[in-house]
């Protein structure tokens, strides 16, 4: 259907989408100092829009507004379509606290009282 309408008018309505997609989307991708908005997110990756990122690869940070969400390390990224498709080699949670080394009983005591 779209190809009947003129180019302009096709890349008018191409920008408005990309435009609706950025001021939507909260996640966005941090790279050092520079920050990209997320367009779009699933389990293997990310899509960005092409005309303002570079091409990425490596280690970047991914927030949800001002919550660090995940930690991803990027290993290829393509474009389709003016977005900048990138894949995950892994895509890791960030916790707020870090990871037990050891096994904790559910019913262990909380605290031990000292002998007087």
């Amino acid at each position: 259907m779209l190809e009947y309408l003129p180019q302009e008018v096709r890349d008018g309505l191409e920008a408005a989408k990309k435009r609706d997609q950025r001021r939507r989307s909260r996640l966005r991708v941090q790279l050092g100092d520079a920050v990209f908005p997320i367009l779009r997110m699933w389990d293997g990756g990310i899509a960005l829009d092409a005309d303002c990122t570079p091409r990425l690869r490596g280690l970047v940070d991914v927030y949800d507004g001002a919550n660090h969400i995940f930690q991803c390390l990027i290993v290829a990224s393509t474009t389709e379509n003016g977005e900048l498709i990138c894949d995950f080699k892994r895509s890791t949670p960030v916790a707020d606290k870090a990871a037990l080394d050891f096994w904790r009983d559910e019913n262990a005591p909380v605290g031990f009282l000292p002998k007087q």
